[in-house]
């Protein structure tokens, strides 16, 4: 099996103080394109420790992705560390030198002579275009590996990826093929309850369940060779059942953008009413295309259920849209929601002890209690639904 690695440098990587979003964007990326990463790794800006790593997973890898220390500071050593590895020396590009000339030209401005350390390679390797920043990348070999050298930055660092090393590995590896992943999003239910239906569920070879917890949502994942396909569409037929009512969506993407879908369809329009969301709601619908018609933020108040059925009502009525949610105030720990329709108003009042939920958390959650109202009620069923880890205190 082919064995793919990364390798992240950079002291601001090693010690926490960036979040290397680039290493869970190329796993993605790169698992979604039949060649799975196998490991990862950080190192800090050492030139020994730099050249240590490089050699000892030169001798493990097949391919290794080096990601960051291209810059034109002194603490930018990748290409250095490359070449010392390799014991070949650095050579400077002449066309990366004009390539990037040309670049600060087009900004109105004069290069830097410190940028000329970008145009630096080692002797036998291989540039990599980057269109879209100043650190042109490269690729050589070393033992058994193919090492490629990519910018930190992650505009240039993802359009070098795609354009310049995932059709170098096709090439190189064409029996590589994409997984096949079945994917569905659910929400009310909590991981273990839905393991406890699945882990005993029988799969085919070389297929594997897995579970991915971001609360407030748990997405179920059913990943395998496209050879079982059939197979897994079977099983797959099991994991929707267990899921039942609690999913959101299958596939990627969200749940505004298949509310949007819907209420697109149907002519549909929603107006919001927010108190404890404080906007949050409005702003997750209107990112997903959901046709809102015009709404509220308010302060906290003591607001009964009774009241907050009155108001999703009276909002409907003064902006002529059929559908409107209301979300009231937090109160300790008890939050009341109501949705108004064609059909009629139904509302609820729920108790949410969540102390160990961060704020933020607690109105992803609320904001997903009222979505999924919708969502229910666009499914045909009632707006009330079960979430076993709330207590329904009342429901009108």
């Amino acid at each position: 099996m082919l064995r793919v690695e990364m390798l992240s440098t950079g002291d601001e990587v090693l010690h926490g103080q960036i979040t290397d979003t680039n290493a869970a964007w190329l796993a993605d990326t790169l698992f979604n394109e039949g060649f799975p990463l196998t490991s990862r790794e950080t190192v800090g800006d050492e030139l020994s420790a730099l050249v240590a790593v490089l050699q000892e997973r030169s001798q493990i890898a097949d391919v290794l992705i080096v990601n960051g220390g291209l810059g034109p500071t002194s603490d930018d050593l990748s290409a250095l560390a490359a070449a010392t590895a390799a014991g070949v020396e650095l050579v400077e590009h002449a066309g990366w030198i004009a390539r990037m000339e040309a670049f600060f030209a087009g900004r109105g401005r004069e290069m830097a002579p410190a940028n000329r350390k970008q145009a630096q390679i080692p002797a036998t390797a291989e540039m990599l275009d980057n269109p879209v920043g100043t650190a042109c990348g490269f690729s050589l070999r070393l033992n058994r590996c193919w090492l490629f050298f990519t910018p930190g930055v992650p505009s240039e660092f993802k359009v070098m990826v795609q354009q310049q090393i995932v059709p170098r590995l096709r090439q190189q590896f064409p029996q590589a093929e994409p997984p096949l992943c079945l994917r569905l999003t659910t929400f009310g239910r909590g991981e273990s309850d839905l393991a406890s239906e699945l882990d005993g569920l029988a799969l085919p070879d070389g297929v594997v369940m897995g579970y991915r917890s971001s609360s407030p949502i748990i997405e179920l994942k059913l990943t395998g060779p496209r050879a079982q396909q059939a197979a897994m569409h079977q099983a797959w037929e099991r994991v929707r059942e267990v899921a039942g009512e609690s999913t959101l969506f299958e596939g990627t993407g969200g749940l505004p953008s298949r509310l949007a879908e819907q209420m697109l369809t149907q002519a549909l329009r929603v107006s919001l009413s927010e108190q404890f969301t404080a906007g949050l709601l409005s702003w997750r619908l209107q990112g997903g295309g959901v046709p809102l018609a015009a709404g509220e933020v308010l302060p906290e108040s003591d607001d009964t259920l009774d009241a907050l059925l009155g108001r999703a009502q009276d909002l409907a009525e003064q902006q002529g849209a059929p559908l409107a949610l209301a979300v009231g105030s937090l109160r300790e720990g008890e939050i009341s929601l109501a949705l108004h329709t064609p059909a009629g108003t139904r509302g609820q009042t729920l108790r949410y002890s969540a102390k160990h939920h961060s704020p933020v958390l607690q109105q992803e959650t609320i904001a997903m209690v009222a979505m999924d109202m919708l969502r229910r009620y666009l499914n045909g069923w009632p707006p009330v639904g079960h979430y076993p880890w709330m207590t329904r205190l009342a429901e009108v």
